[in-house]
């Protein structure tokens, strides 16, 4: 995408309906990926594929309804020029910057629950996140009212969950999931990388080594979850700055638990390596 010197970076949500209307009435399409700020090249990959569209809207901001009480909401990176610059380079029309009194005002009381879907692999631990997900995400595509909205299948269950949203309260959006994108040595991209020094990340390779060791483990026939799992984990565990929040073979639609690889499946993890909580996934899906 070119270069859109014409950017415009709005912090209210009357200025974001205000361009939308207008684009509206020229009868354009509308792309939007959601963000919390700190871009990288897997955001670009998704700023890139909403290039689709006509116009192109990207919003930055930390929602502070899904971060727990002690996670890192206060430290979560932020660089304002950063992410617009990356922006403008990559043909960005609008930059929604939104401060929290402007999403949630102190009468708030309105929220997204959902059940099944929440209650496995990132939901056991973060018992407030996809409920403070839905919520964000839901305003969001009610102020920016996009034909298309684009996400990373890095938060696999995320995007399942976004997906079910959108299906169950007939949201007039298609819900596009993206690659993961790595880095050279295969780490998945991640705000949060920023956070390890350089043992961790030497350390946080193990995530993607058990990845690649699943995958050859199906390769070579290994259909049951559990003799997965097993080896998976045994691979993880060897690494002494890695403590695994959850490694678990999902049913890629309904987030349960699977014995056998026998329909689309999602393998998933979450792992602490020193204080910094990454995760990582790959799905199987029978031939």
């Amino acid at each position: 995408m070119k270069e859109n010197t014409n950017m415009k970076i709005v912090k209210t949500i009357e200025e974001v309906r205000q361009c939308v209307k207008e684009w509206r009435r020229e009868g354009l399409s509308i792309g939007f990926v959601p963000t919390m700020g700190y871009l990288h090249e897997g955001h670009q990959s998704l700023i890139n594929r909403a290039g689709e569209n006509d116009r192109v809207v990207v919003s930055i901001f930390v929602n502070p309804m899904q971060f727990g009480p002690k996670e890192d909401l206060a430290s979560y990176p932020r660089d304002l020029e950063r992410d617009s610059r990356l922006c403008r380079d990559n043909g960005v029309d609008l930059i929604f910057h939104p401060e929290p009194e402007e999403m949630y005002d102190a009468g708030f009381c309105s929220y997204v629950d959902m059940s099944v879907l929440t209650e496995e692999l990132c939901g056991i631990s973060r018992p407030v996140h996809f409920r403070g997900v839905c919520t964000v995400v839901l305003k969001l595509f009610n102020i920016v009212t996009p034909d298309r909205a684009y996400f990373g299948e890095k938060d696999a269950q995320q995007l399942a969950i976004i997906k079910r949203m959108v299906k169950d309260l007939n949201l007039n959006a298609e819900v596009i999931g993206c690659p993961i994108v790595r880095e050279f040595d295969g780490l998945a991209k991640s705000s949060r990388n920023t956070y390890l020094n350089a043992e961790e990340r030497k350390a946080a390779l193990v995530l993607y080594g058990s990845i690649r060791l699943g995958k050859k483990l199906i390769k070579d026939g290994e259909r049951d979850a559990a003799v997965l799992i097993k080896a998976m984990k045994e691979f993880i565990q060897k690494e002494p700055l890695a403590k695994i929040d959850y490694l678990k073979a999902v049913d890629a639609m309904s987030m349960r638990q699977v014995e056998k690889l026998d329909r689309k499946v999602l393998v998933a993890m979450a792992v602490v390596i020193g204080k910094t909580r990454l995760i990582d996934n790959f799905t199987f899906e029978r031939n």
